[in-house]
């Protein structure tokens, strides 16, 4: 049986007053509770740090997440091919040394050209090791960390990362993954760091590429540009040859029309 508006009304009117209210009452705490069913969005899965990470420097630490971009010019063989800016356009770091020279030697600086982390790879390595060291060291007790290829044969990037104290090499201290055309960073279960690549058809003609990495709270930033410097050389020759031939197609393409 349904009724209309004006009976509704008219039963209401002979109803008690205090009814009347109850009523009314009733209706606005079901309004409420569905305005508080609202569920929040799942956060990001990911287990938050327990202490600070720090491999170079705890004044590398920031309590908010950090953006970086890194400016990779791949067909320039001298020195200072590698920039890092902050969100405003600021050099925060440099890379010194030349590709595919016999010491294998790279250094990265602040803005102002002092040598923060100094990173060699050693020369008969089948999982390609990199060693990096304070400044511009190369004495083993100035010895940061060391990573290395996590199988001799990968066909996705995986870096295992080892502090000086993990001599034993059982499990690595960081791990850096592929994923998505980037990179993901982690201690442990927890991601420290990504990274991201922005590559076009006119980057790569130019032979530069661009990153944009993100780290998180309270890890060395210091640390990650230095990680992933060592990713690229290690990925070098691999970026080198597939750059060429797209350059080469690039031209050849050009020539056909």
């Amino acid at each position: 049986m349904s009724f209309s508006c004006t009976e509704t009304f008219e039963k209401q009117m002979r109803m008690p007053w205090s009814e009347v209210v109850v009523i009314e009452s009733v209706g606005l705490a079901t309004e409420n509770k569905e305005e508080d069913s609202f569920v929040l969005p799942a956060p990001r899965n990911n287990k938050p740090l327990a202490e600070p990470v720090v491999v170079i420097s705890p004044k590398f630490l920031a309590p908010y997440p950090v953006d970086l971009t890194i400016v990779k010019k791949m067909l320039k063989f001298s020195d200072g091919n590698f920039v890092v800016q902050d969100v405003n356009g600021e050099v925060i770091f440099k890379v010194e040394g030349k590709l595919f020279t016999v010491h294998n030697r790279r250094i990265v600086q602040d803005a102002v050209g002092n040598p923060i982390v100094s990173l060699k790879r050693k020369r008969v390595s089948a999982h390609g090791r990199w060693m990096a060291y304070k400044g511009d060291s190369s004495d083993p007790n100035d010895l940061l960390f060391t990573c290395k290829a996590s199988h001799v044969i990968q066909f996705e990037t995986e870096v295992d990362v080892f502090l000086p104290s993990n001599t034993e090499e059982t499990n690595c201290d960081f791990k850096l993954t592929s994923a998505n055309s980037g990179f993901t960073i982690y201690a442990g279960d927890s991601i420290i760091a990504q990274m991201q690549e922005k590559q076009t058809a006119q980057s790569v003609f130019l032979g530069k590429t661009t990153s944009t990495v993100t780290v998180f709270p309270k890890v060395d930033f210091a640390f990650i540009v230095a990680l992933l410097v060592t990713l690229h050389e290690t990925n070098s020759s691999y970026v080198m040859s597939t750059t060429i031939e797209a350059v080469s197609s690039i031209a050849i393409s050009s020539l056909d029309v």
